[in-house]
């Protein structure tokens, strides 16, 4: 068994009704322990993502069960990736036009730009490696290192990160020679670092990382995207169950009743409580803890019993509760959430800062719509917002443009100026000025 499914509709006997369990989202981004080094070795260890080192496997999951979320997702990197990474060479020399565009053709940079553009929206950072020739006279390759399988080494006595750790990591670690260990440039000064390895230390290292990281308010090692609020708020939650609600409502007209939030921890809590470690058992311990619930819900044996959990209090004053049931309003009946759905899709959008005519979802049964115009204007500025994240994805090309000395080359992404018919064209490209 693959995964262990956490999230149901489940029939109350007695009654015509169902009740949905789930897991709750708020927690993705929440650290409940210390994050300290793992340790691999004498030699190696590496700090985790989140308290497991799961946190970004948990967070792709989260979006890949919302299609609201996931196609914002991929149209905010799409956006970001504009007419593509181009090395300008209009007025460089022949010779050094030639070696670029051998390098181009030695290179996949579609695939690694719209890569990394997409490790930017889903993670707020990416890495490039850049490798040298043998002799170390020149850059020939340029990669990107998917961000959800790096790990960062801890930082040294100057705050620096030494390397960068590539792995599968949802396997199990079990040694040193399951691990990439990628020297790191200093994220500060990556061409003044680079410089010093080779022309002073003359290390013998030809394959070097280079960070690009969304700047953020914290200063932890992985940084948390803005979308995080998503998670941390009710709205995602919201939307799953209105999904839920449909699919209760179409299947055997019940409406849901009640809401069954249960924590992630309370499922751990039990499996290590009761030392169950086969992930079969672990099913079965869900089914029965979900029907001990729904037991409890019904029956006259019942009426006026309290369910007790376990709950603690956050810094911020909030209570989180292991287990929370919430009685839903039977007027809606699971039928007509339409307006619902639109508002919650509307938040979503509104996180993600993508309007939804851009993406050709407006939800909800009255429709409406944008004119042109303002859809050619929404576009404009989604393509304008992407200029920081530009300059921070243009670091490792500037790098390698000087260290391989082509002179009056520069990396650009040209816009994409949508025209009106007037103009007898759909688009144009846009150099950035």
């Amino acid at each position: 068994m693959s995964s262990i499914s956490f999230n149901s509709i489940e029939s109350i006997p007695g009654i015509t009704a169902r009740a949905a369990a789930f897991t709750t989202s708020t927690e993705v981004y929440k650290e409940d322990v210390d994050i300290v080094p793992t340790i691999i070795d004498d030699h190696l260890s590496y700090i985790p993502w989140g308290g497991d080192n799961e946190m970004p496997y948990k967070v792709l999951e989260l979006i890949e069960k919302d299609e609201t979320l996931s196609t914002c997702q991929i149209f905010n990197a799409e956006v970001c990736y504009g007419s593509g990474l181009q090395y300008n060479t209009d007025t460089a020399s022949p010779s050094v036009k030639n070696e670029v565009e051998d390098f181009l053709l030695s290179n996949d940079l579609p695939s690694y730009f719209l890569g990394v553009c997409q490790d930017f929206k889903h993670f707020g950072f990416c890495i490039s490696v850049i490798i040298l020739s043998q002799d170390g006279t020149r850059i020939a390759r340029i990669l990107r290192k998917e961000a959800c399988y790096c790990r960062f080494a801890p930082a040294n006595n100057h705050g620096c990160i030494p390397s960068v750790l590539y792995a599968n990591w949802r396997n199990s670690i079990s040694s040193k020679k399951d691990i990439e260990v990628i020297p790191l440039l200093d994220p500060c000064s990556p061409w003044t670092d680079l410089q010093h390895r080779i022309k002073e230390q003359h290390t013998k290292e030809r394959k070097f990382a280079i960070l690009s990281r969304v700047s953020t308010p914290d200063s932890t090692y992985y940084p948390i995207p803005y979308y995080a609020s998503l998670f941390k708020g009710k709205w995602y939650n919201i939307k799953q169950l209105i999904g839920l609600a449909k699919e209760a409502k179409l299947r055997n007209s019940a409406p849901i009743k009640y809401q069954i939030e249960i924590s992630a921890k309370y499922w751990d809590s039990i499996f290590k409580a009761e030392g169950i470690t086969d992930r079969r058992k672990q099913q079965e311990r869900v089914v029965e803890e979900k029907q001990k619930i729904l037991d409890f819900l019904t029956g006259a044996e019942n009426s006026g019993k309290v369910w007790f959990s376990t709950f603690y209090v956050t810094p911020d004053g909030k209570e989180n509760h292991d287990v929370v049931i919430n009685r839903i309003d039977e007027d809606k009946e699971g039928g007509d959430w339409a307006t619902d759905i639109q508002e919650a899709v509307n938040m979503m959008c509104f996180t993600m800062r993508v309007h939804s005519n851009l993406v050709g979802s407006v939800p909800g049964k009255s429709q409406s719509n944008n004119s042109g115009s303002d859809k050619r204007e929404l576009y404009t500025i989604a393509q304008a917002l992407q200029k920081p994240y530009h300059d921070l994805m243009f670091l490792p090309h500037r790098i390698l443009i000087r260290y391989n000395g082509w002179k009056n080359v520069y990396p650009e992404t040209p816009f994409i100026q949508l025209t009106t018919l007037d103009e007898h064209a759909d688009a144009r490209e846009v150099a950035a000025e």
